[in-house]
Parts: structure tokens; C-alpha cells; sequence
């Protein structure tokens, strides 16, 4: 009979149903560092959100099995650890198809159209005092016939691509895989970040993708150009970027991701000083029927592994 422990079951705002096999199941809300291994001790089958288990921790897990993991991103695993052990590793794959591609066109926009600095001069009574009917002290850029890079075109990527299309953008991107698209130009990274106007990120955090945004690749996007990240914290240099938004060398950031989540170490993207940028604290994935249909295929991952048939493994 298998053990089910989930480890930060207060992650995962959604019903979960029963698994159609015999089994126990433990779940905690959240989980410290020092917790894993004892609240594992006895698990065939661990769930993580977002609950690291390292090497160590696997090493003093006999009897794990299975790593379910409640998300798309890999990095808080040990993957090497886990095929060591022959541990099967399973993650949900093109569940938020539509939500984070929405929010990375919220951030886009409220940037472009500098609604939230708008919104902060009425509250503050400036458009009331006004000579005019409007108040114009910002300034606008429509995206229509701006240039959109994307750096990993995948399959949210893509999905970023269409919405682009559909304003009007030419579309560029920056793959490890060549871009067969007849209408995306396939660009190497340094021309991408030179010549588009919004660059948005869409690649997961791996030794090679960490920190692949820093100070040389912020000072080679125009002064103009936004950088939005609904991807990883950790592939964007976070001290290069507040310092480039400090002194104007790009024109604006919007982020729903950071390096330490939450940031209760502080971080220089909290400084509320910053020009022109919005941050959101990781919910460009939320939207309940996302987490609904994450919650699912979670289920679907864990029940074909004890059928002896894994998928989405990595």
C-alpha cells in the first residue's frame, strides 16, 4: 500500500480527489527545511509544491518511490539524486495555458499605458487639480507595431506569441531549438534584447538559464524596452535590474517571480522607489480554474505511477 504525504497542501487552493488505489494519505500544510525527511520518513509518494527535498533529505528516504511535484518548475528537486535512486519524478505540464499568458499581458499593458502611475496621481487628487480634461504626464506607447521578443519558445511562449500577434506586435524569439514559425523571427539572445521593444521571459531555472539576465544583457535592450518575467526569479540578475531601472537604461520591469519566494530576506525589486515597475507575488498561475486543472493532472501523475505506467516524468 502506498504512503501519500503532501507537503505544503496550503499551496494548492483546489479540490483534490481521492486516489483510485489503496493507499494513506498525510498532508501537511506547509513544511520547513528540517521537516522534510522526518514527515517522509515512511512515504512511497511525496508531494512538493514548493518544499525543496535535496539530496540529502532523498538519502534518508528508503522508502520513497515517487516525487509528485504540484508544479511546473523542477528546480527546488534534486533530479540527479532521484534517478540515482531510480525515485520517479513527475511534474504538471500546459496547465496554465491561458493564465500566465494573461498576465504577462496585464503587466505589459499596465506598464505601456503607466496605468498604475495614473491611478496613484487621481488618488492623490492631481487630475482634479488639472487645468485640463486629462492629465497627461505620462507618456503612453500603444503596442501595435512594437516588436515582442521571447526568450524560450515553448509552449507558453507560444501562447505569449499569439496574444502578441493579436496587438498588432511583430513577434521575435530566442530558443535553443530553432523557430520554424513563418511569422517569428528567429533571433540569437544579443539581437533579441537590442531590438525589441518587450522582452518577456519563458524558460525554466536550470545551471545554465540562472542569472542569464544581468547587467551586460540589460545594457544592450533600448532605454525604451520593458522586461517582463512570469517565469523564474533566479534568471534575472535582481541588483542589475533595480540599478537599470534607477537610472532609466531600460524603461520599465514587470515581475511576478523573485530569486527567494517569499522574499523575507528583503530583495532590491522591493524597494517601492522604483521607477515604472510592478511586481506580483507569483500568481500569474492562480486563476482557480488553473490551479483546478493543475490539482487534477496531479492526481492523473500519481495514479498512472502506481499503475506502473508513470507519465510526465522526467
Amino acid at each position: 500500500m502506498h504512503k501519500i504525504v503532501f507537503l505544503d497542501r496550503d499551496s494548492l487552493e483546489a479540490q483534490l480527489r481521492c486516489p483510485a488505489f489503496e493507499h494513506e494519505w498525510t498532508e501537511y500544510g506547509a513544511t520547513k527545511a528540517g521537516q522534510v525527511a522526518e514527515r517522509l520518513r515512511d512515504a512511497t509518494i511525496a508531494i512538493t509544491n514548493k518544499v525543496a527535498l535535496r539530496e540529502a533529505d532523498i538519502a534518508a528516504l528508503p522508502q520513497l518511490k515517487m516525487v509528485a511535484i504540484a508544479a511546473t518548475g523542477t528546480d527546488n528537486v534534486d533530479l540527479a539524486a532521484c534517478r540515482a535512486r531510480g525515485i520517479v519524478v513527475a511534474n504538471i505540464r500546459d496547465y496554465a495555458l491561458v493564465t500566465v499568458p494573461e498576465h504577462v499581458f496585464t503587466l505589459i499593458l499596465a506598464l505601456r499605458r503607466r496605468l498604475l502611475d495614473y491611478a496613484r496621481d487621481v488618488a492623490a487628487g492631481r487630475w482634479q487639480q488639472s487645468s485640463r480634461f486629462c492629465l497627461l504626464d505620462h507618456p503612453i506607447s500603444d503596442l501595435a507595431g512594437s516588436r515582442l521578443g521571447i526568450i524560450g519558445y515553448g509552449t507558453l511562449g507560444r501562447r505569449v506569441a499569439a496574444i502578441g500577434r493579436a496587438f498588432g506586435m511583430q513577434v521575435c524569439a530566442s530558443s535553443r531549438t530553432p523557430v520554424a514559425e513563418p511569422d517569428v523571427i528567429d533571433l540569437p539572445l544579443p539581437e533579441l534584447l537590442a531590438t525589441c521593444d518587450v522582452v518577456s521571459l519563458h524558460l525554466p531555472l536550470t545551471a545554465q538559464t540562472r542569472g542569464m539576465i544581468g547587467a551586460a544583457q540589460l545594457a544592450r535592450m533600448k532605454r525604451s524596452a520593458l522586461l517582463i518575467n512570469t517565469a523564474r526569479g533566479g534568471l534575472v540578475d535582481e541588483a542589475a535590474l533595480a540599478d537599470a531601472l534607477r537610472e532609466g537604461s531600460i524603461g520599465g520591469a514587470g515581475f511576478d517571480v523573485l530569486s527567494q519566494e517569499p522574499p523575507v530576506d528583503g530583495n532590491p525589486l522591493l524597494d517601492p522607489g522604483l521607477p515604472n515597475f510592478i511586481l506580483t507575488p507569483h500568481v500569474a498561475w492562480a486563476s482557480a480554474g488553473a490551479m483546478q486543472t493543475l490539482a487534477d493532472m496531479l492526481m492523473d501523475n500519481i495514479e498512472a505511477f502506481a499503475r506502473g505506467q508513470p507519465i510526465n516524468a522526467l
